[in-house]
């Protein structure tokens, strides 16, 4: 039978054998001291669990190279001359350029392409100037450190006495 649950509590329904002792006759189960409970055993089929597995061997990474990241760039410089050489091919219509007084007949793409270079140039110049201004910058305050220290103290050192 299920049990009835009355206000949290199980209830049964089944008659219970009486937990009273009775006076006349010693129930040596209930007299007896308590014994330690059995190792319980897992059912067949289940494994028991053994001793901790060793940690997993660290990893090792490996730390990446100037030559992989050479490789790396050579490959990505040669996908974007292939994506040039596609745009100049299918940009072959001539135009008429003119520059400061030039005149001239080019393909489309090599005029883009050679615009483009040219402002690439452009920047490189500029951060070319920033670069030896920083460099400039640098050997000044290297100088003045090292006048700093190389300077001798100008109050005498105490004799020790």
């Amino acid at each position: 039978m299920t049990p009835i649950y009355a206000m949290g509590v199980a209830v049964s329904t089944e008659p219970q054998p009486s937990t009273q002792r009775s006076a006349t006759v010693p129930d040596p189960q209930l007299d007896a001291p308590p014994e330690q409970p059995a190792p319980r055993t897992p059912p067949p089929g289940v494994q028991q669990p053994g001793p901790a597995a060793p940690p997993p061997l660290p990893q090792h990474k490996i730390r990446p190279t100037r030559l992989s990241g050479l490789w790396f760039a050579v490959v990505f410089f040669a996908v974007v001359l292939l994506f040039l050489l596609i745009f100049v091919l299918q940009n072959g219509r001539a135009v008429d350029i003119s520059y400061l007084g030039m005149h001239g007949h080019l393909p489309l793409g090599v005029a883009l392409l050679f615009a483009a270079v040219c402002g690439v140039l452009l920047t490189i110049l500029a951060g070319a100037a920033r670069i030896s201004q920083l460099h400039a910058v640098a050997r000044r305050h290297r100088r003045a450190d090292a006048r700093r220290t190389a300077a001798p103290t100008s109050a005498p050192a105490d004799p020790v006495r």
